[in-house]
Protein backbone atom coordinates (compact mmCIF):
# COMPACT_ATOMS: atom_id res chain seq x y z
CA UNK A 1 0.00 0.00 0.00
CA UNK A 2 1.02 3.61 -0.90
CA UNK A 3 2.02 6.29 1.21
CA UNK A 4 -1.07 8.40 -0.20
CA UNK A 5 -2.84 5.34 0.27
CA UNK A 6 -2.61 4.64 4.04
CA UNK A 7 -5.31 4.72 6.52
CA UNK A 8 -5.76 7.32 8.77
CA UNK A 9 -5.92 5.34 11.68
CA UNK A 10 -1.98 4.37 10.73
CA UNK A 11 -0.32 8.52 11.07
CA UNK A 12 1.20 9.40 14.25
CA UNK A 13 -0.70 10.43 16.88
CA UNK A 14 -0.57 14.49 17.43
CA UNK A 15 0.49 15.72 21.23
CA UNK A 16 -0.37 19.58 22.03
CA UNK A 17 1.77 20.31 24.71
CA UNK A 18 0.65 23.21 27.04
CA UNK A 19 2.58 25.19 29.13
CA UNK A 20 2.27 25.13 32.69
CA UNK A 21 1.41 28.21 34.62
CA UNK A 22 4.59 29.76 36.49
CA UNK A 23 4.84 29.70 40.35
CA UNK A 24 4.48 33.72 39.70
CA UNK A 25 1.28 33.56 38.20
CA UNK A 26 -0.51 30.98 40.44
CA UNK A 27 0.36 32.93 43.49
CA UNK A 28 -0.81 36.87 41.61
CA UNK A 29 -4.05 34.92 40.43
CA UNK A 30 -4.64 33.08 44.12
CA UNK A 31 -4.53 37.05 45.80
CA UNK A 32 -6.48 37.91 42.98
CA UNK A 33 -9.19 35.48 44.06
CA UNK A 34 -8.30 36.28 47.84
CA UNK A 35 -8.83 40.34 47.35
CA UNK A 36 -12.32 39.29 45.07
CA UNK A 37 -13.52 37.62 48.05
CA UNK A 38 -12.89 40.19 50.45
CA UNK A 39 -14.73 42.94 48.47
CA UNK A 40 -17.53 40.58 48.14
CA UNK A 41 -17.48 40.62 52.31
CA UNK A 42 -17.41 43.75 52.87
CA UNK A 43 -20.13 45.02 50.73
CA UNK A 44 -22.44 42.29 52.20
CA UNK A 45 -21.58 43.66 55.49
CA UNK A 46 -22.36 46.73 54.18
CA UNK A 47 -25.62 45.97 52.93
CA UNK A 48 -26.44 44.51 56.20
CA UNK A 49 -25.23 47.35 57.95
CA UNK A 50 -26.65 50.05 55.70
CA UNK A 51 -30.41 50.50 57.60
CA UNK A 52 -29.24 51.00 61.18
CA UNK A 53 -26.33 53.36 60.02
CA UNK A 54 -29.59 54.81 57.83
CA UNK A 55 -31.75 55.03 60.61
CA UNK A 56 -29.14 57.10 63.23
CA UNK A 57 -28.40 59.36 60.47
CA UNK A 58 -31.89 60.10 59.90
CA UNK A 59 -32.14 60.82 63.35
CA UNK A 60 -28.96 62.55 64.46
CA UNK A 61 -28.26 64.30 61.38
CA UNK A 62 -31.54 64.69 59.18
CA UNK A 63 -33.20 66.20 61.54
CA UNK A 64 -35.47 69.75 61.83
CA UNK A 65 -32.79 72.65 62.64
CA UNK A 66 -32.87 73.23 66.28
CA UNK A 67 -34.31 70.00 67.38
CA UNK A 68 -32.18 67.84 70.11
CA UNK A 69 -32.61 64.81 71.61
CA UNK A 70 -32.97 64.89 75.65
CA UNK A 71 -30.65 61.33 75.67
CA UNK A 72 -27.15 61.70 75.38
CA UNK A 73 -25.95 59.43 72.15
CA UNK A 74 -23.35 57.20 72.99
CA UNK A 75 -20.39 57.11 71.12
CA UNK A 76 -19.27 54.48 69.96
CA UNK A 77 -21.91 52.30 71.26
CA UNK A 78 -21.02 49.03 73.32
CA UNK A 79 -22.20 45.74 73.01
CA UNK A 80 -24.14 43.88 75.41
CA UNK A 81 -21.49 41.70 76.81
CA UNK A 82 -21.00 38.16 76.85
CA UNK A 83 -22.02 37.63 80.27
CA UNK A 84 -24.73 34.50 82.05
CA UNK A 85 -27.14 36.50 84.01
CA UNK A 86 -29.81 34.58 86.81
CA UNK A 87 -33.25 35.53 86.86
CA UNK A 88 -34.87 35.94 90.56
CA UNK A 89 -35.95 32.22 89.92
CA UNK A 90 -32.67 31.09 89.89
CA UNK A 91 -32.38 30.55 86.04
CA UNK A 92 -28.79 31.15 84.11
CA UNK A 93 -29.40 34.05 80.88
CA UNK A 94 -27.39 35.06 78.24
CA UNK A 95 -27.36 38.87 78.16
CA UNK A 96 -26.65 39.02 74.63
CA UNK A 97 -29.54 36.60 74.41
CA UNK A 98 -31.96 39.73 74.87
CA UNK A 99 -30.91 41.33 71.83
CA UNK A 100 -33.91 41.94 69.45
CA UNK A 101 -35.91 44.51 71.13
CA UNK A 102 -35.28 48.04 72.38
CA UNK A 103 -34.23 47.56 75.78
CA UNK A 104 -34.88 50.37 78.12
CA UNK A 105 -32.17 49.03 81.32
CA UNK A 106 -32.06 50.50 84.46
CA UNK A 107 -29.70 49.60 87.73
CA UNK A 108 -30.07 49.13 91.50
CA UNK A 109 -30.03 46.74 94.36
CA UNK A 110 -32.08 44.17 94.98
CA UNK A 111 -33.26 46.21 97.85
CA UNK A 112 -34.91 48.83 95.65
CA UNK A 113 -34.96 52.00 97.38
CA UNK A 114 -37.54 54.85 96.17
CA UNK A 115 -35.25 55.99 93.62
CA UNK A 116 -34.90 52.68 91.97
CA UNK A 117 -38.47 52.42 92.93
CA UNK A 118 -39.50 55.90 90.36
CA UNK A 119 -37.39 54.42 87.70
CA UNK A 120 -38.99 51.46 87.59
CA UNK A 121 -42.49 53.13 87.74
CA UNK A 122 -40.99 55.32 84.69
CA UNK A 123 -39.61 52.67 82.87
CA UNK A 124 -43.17 50.93 82.82
CA UNK A 125 -45.42 54.35 81.89
CA UNK A 126 -42.81 55.08 79.47
CA UNK A 127 -42.83 51.92 77.40
CA UNK A 128 -46.84 51.51 78.32
CA UNK A 129 -46.88 54.92 76.41
CA UNK A 130 -45.45 54.19 73.48
CA UNK A 131 -48.82 52.35 72.26
CA UNK A 132 -48.37 50.20 69.09
CA UNK A 133 -45.05 50.13 69.10
CA UNK A 134 -44.46 48.66 72.97
CA UNK A 135 -43.96 45.36 71.62
CA UNK A 136 -40.79 46.30 69.97
CA UNK A 137 -39.29 47.49 73.78
CA UNK A 138 -38.40 45.52 76.21
CA UNK A 139 -38.50 46.72 80.72
CA UNK A 140 -35.19 45.66 81.75
CA UNK A 141 -34.20 46.13 85.85
CA UNK A 142 -30.34 44.65 86.47
CA UNK A 143 -29.65 44.11 89.94
CA UNK A 144 -26.05 44.51 90.98
CA UNK A 145 -26.29 42.50 94.40
CA UNK A 146 -27.65 39.77 96.15
CA UNK A 147 -30.18 41.62 98.32
CA UNK A 148 -33.76 39.71 97.89
CA UNK A 149 -36.06 42.20 96.02
CA UNK A 150 -39.32 42.97 98.46
CA UNK A 151 -42.14 40.60 98.08
CA UNK A 152 -44.40 44.08 97.74
CA UNK A 153 -42.95 44.76 94.13
CA UNK A 154 -42.56 41.37 92.80
CA UNK A 155 -46.13 42.22 91.14
CA UNK A 156 -45.69 45.07 89.38
CA UNK A 157 -43.14 43.51 88.04
CA UNK A 158 -44.65 40.66 85.72
CA UNK A 159 -43.68 42.31 82.30
CA UNK A 160 -39.96 43.15 83.61
CA UNK A 161 -37.21 41.25 82.39
CA UNK A 162 -35.63 41.11 86.10
CA UNK A 163 -31.68 40.09 86.36
CA UNK A 164 -28.78 39.77 88.92
CA UNK A 165 -25.71 40.77 87.19
CA UNK A 166 -22.20 41.05 88.60
CA UNK A 167 -21.54 44.51 89.65
CA UNK A 168 -17.83 44.20 87.98
CA UNK A 169 -19.30 43.29 84.41
CA UNK A 170 -22.01 46.59 84.72
CA UNK A 171 -18.90 48.89 85.39
CA UNK A 172 -17.17 47.59 82.38
CA UNK A 173 -20.26 48.36 79.64
CA UNK A 174 -22.39 50.90 81.10
CA UNK A 175 -21.55 54.30 82.60
CA UNK A 176 -22.70 57.41 85.02
CA UNK A 177 -22.69 60.79 83.70
CA UNK A 178 -19.43 62.71 85.44
CA UNK A 179 -21.03 62.83 88.90
CA UNK A 180 -23.48 60.76 88.55
CA UNK A 181 -24.32 57.38 90.28
CA UNK A 182 -25.09 54.23 87.55
CA UNK A 183 -28.47 53.58 89.28
CA UNK A 184 -28.96 57.56 88.70
CA UNK A 185 -29.99 56.87 85.04
CA UNK A 186 -32.07 54.87 82.36
CA UNK A 187 -30.07 53.43 79.70
CA UNK A 188 -31.01 52.44 76.18
CA UNK A 189 -29.84 49.64 74.07
CA UNK A 190 -31.19 49.20 70.74
CA UNK A 191 -31.87 45.83 68.79
CA UNK A 192 -28.55 44.72 68.10
CA UNK A 193 -27.64 45.16 71.37
CA UNK A 194 -25.85 48.16 71.47
CA UNK A 195 -25.88 50.41 74.33
CA UNK A 196 -26.40 53.54 72.35
CA UNK A 197 -28.21 56.57 74.22
CA UNK A 198 -28.28 57.11 78.45
CA UNK A 199 -30.64 59.39 79.78
CA UNK A 200 -30.36 62.30 82.51
CA UNK A 201 -30.26 61.53 85.92
CA UNK A 202 -33.62 61.05 88.06
CA UNK A 203 -35.46 61.88 85.65
CA UNK A 204 -39.08 62.85 87.08
CA UNK A 205 -42.04 62.52 85.03
CA UNK A 206 -41.03 65.48 83.01
CA UNK A 207 -37.80 64.26 82.06
CA UNK A 208 -39.68 60.61 81.21
CA UNK A 209 -41.85 62.27 78.46
CA UNK A 210 -38.50 63.97 76.51
CA UNK A 211 -37.62 60.48 76.88
CA UNK A 212 -40.37 58.99 75.11
CA UNK A 213 -40.25 61.52 72.69
CA UNK A 214 -36.50 60.52 72.12
CA UNK A 215 -37.58 56.97 71.43
CA UNK A 216 -40.73 57.46 69.28
CA UNK A 217 -38.17 59.17 66.92
CA UNK A 218 -35.95 56.32 67.10
CA UNK A 219 -38.68 53.63 66.52
CA UNK A 220 -39.84 55.42 63.45
CA UNK A 221 -35.96 55.73 62.00
CA UNK A 222 -35.84 52.33 62.92
CA UNK A 223 -39.01 50.99 61.08
CA UNK A 224 -37.86 49.59 58.02
CA UNK A 225 -35.39 47.15 59.57
CA UNK A 226 -36.47 46.33 63.06
CA UNK A 227 -39.30 44.44 64.03
CA UNK A 228 -41.59 43.37 66.93
CA UNK A 229 -40.53 40.23 68.66
CA UNK A 230 -37.57 38.40 69.27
Amino acid sequence: MSETQRPESDHPLGLTVYDLPSPNDVALADAKRTAMGRLRMMIVLLVCAAPVVASYFTYYVVRPEGRRNFGELIEPTRALPAITAQSLSGESVSLPDLKGQWLLVSVASGACDEACQTNLYLQRQLLTGLGKDRPRTEWVWLIDDQQPVPAALLPGLKEATVLRVPPQALSQWLEPAKGQALSDHLYLVDPHGQWMMRFPAKLGTDGALKAKRDMERLLRAAASWDEAGR
